[in-house]
């Protein structure tokens, strides 16, 4: 009496037959169609079949310096008669301490960003040493190399005009300075102000920083909001040139 053998696959559909060995065999086929499908295609990325989706980064031209202070353009500060305050000087905020280097510089380089800072104390020209009025100039550059800080940098300035606080400030955007510029300027009174210039340039950012303050027994008279713009966009854009050389 023949044995039945438990292995034996029935007649497919093909062959008239309607078990369910010929639709599990069917399933089989089409399973390993898929897997080889999607292992083809798992190879086509790895070999970059498809290209890399990551652009390489825009710096128009700008590189890395380990002494943005050394870049910065100071010159016209100086024909606004303001000149850098001595280093080691006691501060013109009136604290006791005083300032081992200034200007100031710092930068590191990593793999997504290089950073570059530069503050300076400046001081006006006509001061005498009893004045205590305070006056800094900070700028600082970034290289962006993994990621287009376009998407985010105009939002990042014209937050500011969205602040809802006792402080209001004034956004504008700036022509003629990289791919796009805004300035952020801010006058609690007559006694100080506070402006920022940032600039973007490709994949490259800068942004210049005036903050004063002038006490009312203070010798010197403030620049006004426009000259102080006036300062930093000459000072910017040359720079950025310097930057880029």
């Amino acid at each position: 009496m023949p044995q039945h053998n438990p292995y034996a696959q029935g007649p497919g559909p093909g062959a008239g037959g309607t078990g369910g060995g010929g639709a599990q065999h069917w399933l089989w086929a089409l399973g390993g169609a898929v897997a080889a499908s999607v292992m083809g295609g798992a190879i086509l990325f790895a070999a970059g079949a498809f290209g890399d989706a990551r652009p390489d980064p825009d710096l128009a031209g700008y590189s890395y310096t380990s002494d943005l202070c050394d870049r910065t353009a100071f010159t016209p500060f100086e024909s606004a008669n303001y000149k850098i305050k001595p280093a080691g000087s006691s501060s013109s905020s009136g604290s006791s301490g005083s300032s081992a280097q200034n200007p100031q510089h710092s930068g590191v380089q990593q793999g997504a960003v290089d950073s570059m800072w530069c503050n300076a104390e400046l001081k006006p020209s006509g001061a005498d040493s009893n004045d205590y009025s305070s006056t800094w100039v900070y700028s600082s550059a970034t290289l962006h190399k993994k990621t287009d800080p376009s998407a985010e940098f105009a939002d990042s300035y014209r937050a500011y005009g969205s602040q809802r606080s006792s402080v209001s400030y004034q956004v504008t955007p700036v022509p003629g300075i990289g791919d796009e510029a805004y300035l952020v300027s801010r006058s609690d009174d007559s006694s100080g102000s506070y402006v920022i210039l940032g600039v973007r340039d490709g994949w490259a950012t800068y942004q210049l920083t005036w903050s004063s303050y002038t006490t009312r027994s203070s010798s010197a008279k403030p620049p006004t909001t426009e000259q102080v713009t006036g300062l930093l966009k000459a000072s910017a854009t040359e720079t950025l040139r310097k930057l880029r050389s």
